[in-house]
Parts: C-alpha cells; sequence; structure tokens
C-alpha cells in the first residue's frame, strides 16, 4: 500500500492538478493506495505520522508537492523507517531535481512506483531536519520576501517559480547590508567580513535551479558550504547568472567548504531557512546524518551513486 500526501496549494494549486493527473494513472494500474490532503506544510506533519502508525505495510509516502511539504515530513518517515518518493508540485522543486526526479507527474509516479531506493543524509539544524540546503543571510531574506509576496502567487499561477526568486533577489538586494561572519566548519574556525551569505547544502541546488554547490552529494556523508563575502551589490547582481550554471565557486569573494559539521554566527541578526522554511535566525549549528532517509529515486536504478548504496527498498527494511 502507498500513501501519498497531497498539499493542493503548493506551486499555487499545481498540488492539487498534479495528483488530479496521478490519481487517474494509478486508478488505470489498479495500485492500491490511500490519500492524505494538507493545506500547508504545518499539518502535514502530524497528518503523516497518525497515517504511518495506522499499518506497518506502507511500501513507500509519495509527496504530491513542494520542498515544504517533503520538509514537513521528513521527521516522521526517518522515526517510521518508509521511503519517500516525490511528484513534484511545488514552486522551486529543488528535492526533485536533486535526486533526478522528474517534474513531469507521469514520469516521476513510474520511477516511484518502481521501488528503487537510495540513502541520503538529513540535516540537523535548529532542532529539525531538512533535506536540501539550511541557508543564511541574503538568499535566506530573498526567501522569506518572496514567500511573503504577491508575486511569488502570480508566478506559480503562470507556472515560473524560478522568476518570483529572480524578482526576490532583485527586492532584496536594495536593503539588504552584509556583516561579518564566523564559520566553523568540522571545529576549524574562519571569519569573512562583509559576508552576504552562508549556505549549508545537501543538494546541489535551491531557489527554483540554482547550483549553489554544484559539488554536493545527498549520500556522501558530507556537508557543502558556500560563503559569499567581500563583495560590491553590482558584483553579487551579477554573480547570480553564475550560479545558475554553478560556475561561481572559483571566483574570488567565494570560499567553498566542507565538513560533517557546521556552525555560523553572523555579526548582526540575520534569517535562516531549511528547505524554504523558516528556522529562525543565526548563529545557528548544522550537523549531517548520513544515510538517515531513502529516497525513491532515479539515480538508484542507474546505480549512479555507488557507496550509497542504491538497490531495491524492501531489500534494506
Amino acid at each position: 500500500m502507498y500513501l501519498f500526501i497531497i498539499n493542493s496549494r503548493s506551486g499555487g494549486g499545481a498540488g492539487l492538478r498534479t495528483w488530479h493527473t496521478v490519481q487517474a494513472l494509478l486508478a488505470a494500474r489498479a495500485v492500491p493506495y490511500e490519500a492524505l490532503f494538507t493545506q500547508s506544510a504545518d499539518s502535514a506533519e502530524s497528518q503523516m505520522l497518525h497515517a504511518l502508525a495506522r499499518r506497518d505495510d506502507w511500501r513507500a509516502a509519495i509527496v504530491v508537492g513542494g520542498d515544504g511539504t517533503i520538509y514537513s515530513v521528513l521527521g516522521a518517515l526517518r522515526r517510521r523507517g518508509v521511503p519517500l518518493g516525490v511528484i513534484p508540485a511545488g514552486s522551486g522543486n529543488d528535492t526533485a531535481r536533486g535526486f533526478s526526479i522528474p517534474l513531469a507527474p507521469g514520469a516521476a509516479l513510474d520511477y516511484a512506483l518502481q521501488e528503487r531506493c537510495l540513502e541520503a543524509d538529513l540535516l540537523h539544524a535548529a532542532g529539525g531536519l531538512t533535506l536540501t540546503a539550511v541557508a543564511s543571510g541574503f538568499d535566506a531574506q530573498v526567501a522569506v520576501n518572496v514567500n511573503g509576496s504577491r508575486y511569488k502567487r502570480l508566478c506559480n499561477a503562470i507556472g515560473a517559480g524560478r522568476l518570483a526568486y529572480i524578482i526576490g533577489v532583485l527586492h532584496t538586494l536594495m536593503t539588504f547590508k552584509p556583516c561579518r561572519v564566523s564559520v566553523t566548519c568540522d571545529g576549524k574556525e574562519q571569519a569573512f567580513d562583509q559576508a552576504w551569505l552562508v549556505s549549508v547544502c545537501n543538494l546541489p541546488s535551491y531557489g527554483g535551479g540554482l547550483l549553489i554547490c554544484p559539488q554536493a552529494e545527498s549520500g556522501d556523508g558530507l556537508l557543502d558550504v558556500c560563503v559569499v563575502h567581500g563583495v560590491s551589490r553590482g558584483q553579487l547582481l551579477r554573480l547570480f547568472p553564475t550560479v545558475v550554471k554553478g560556475r561561481h565557486t572559483k571566483l574570488p569573494y567565494v570560499t567553498m567548504l566542507r565538513g560533517r559539521s557546521v556552525a555560523v554566527h553572523f555579526a548582526q541578526p540575520r534569517h535562516a531557512i531549511g528547505d524554504g522554511e523558516a528556522l529562525g535566525t543565526a548563529p545557528l549549528a548544522v550537523a549531517c546524518e548520513p544515510g538517515a532517509l531513502r529516497v525513491l529515486s532515479p539515480l538508484a536504478a542507474a546505480g549512479a551513486l555507488g557507496e550509497a548504496g542504491p538497490g531495491s527498498c524492501h531489500a534494506s527494511i
């Protein structure tokens, strides 16, 4: 039995539209399932925990929604050991991108029903779990501004979730002020003046496909860190087009770090987000929990992750 959790409001209503497509495919294939509907990421976790406790034979829990909905059920899935499947229907869909899950609902469902799993790391930060990245500083402020904006709803309505983030960058650039930050990676502290952002990543992208840490791998047991510092507003604006292709990492005002634990201390209060959801303000500590989650992914079927141990979900239960 498969458990689907559908956030009907994800992606400006794309969640419900996507579910209608998936539901028709499930009926045509006579696939047994149960469906839970949620109106917000906040209610998804409690609904998921209640549903998972009702039976022991769940083959997978498949989220029809965005990164925020996935974020909200990570604790329940980790606790119960049920694999995560994703039918992307959000604004950014960076979890799907990170695991090579197709954005088309039918193709995503096909891979989920193959039940091929890989082991993925989770990030512990601010008392919760994160799958894609924990970001603080400028890009976190962008997310806060975008999530509270009218243009996000408009962009979602026309299927342009990345455009909302680009608008948010321009909006935030006018008011944000960089400050000094201390970043401690595996016990080694480094200080950066005029720091704009610190991103701690488990997957390569966030913000709708921006490759902030293009080298990040979900199952390597390590955190990849990007620090942007000592750069003018004009240089920062010119930086963002390079992030789309992951070409920013060798710029002189970008420092890349890697380790199992990271602590971030800004000299002034700065927002932090995990999977696009608010985590409060820095300082914050992030730790990697290797192999804490199983994910249904085409990468597992292709045997693409080597040490991550791709294979059948049920072989490792």
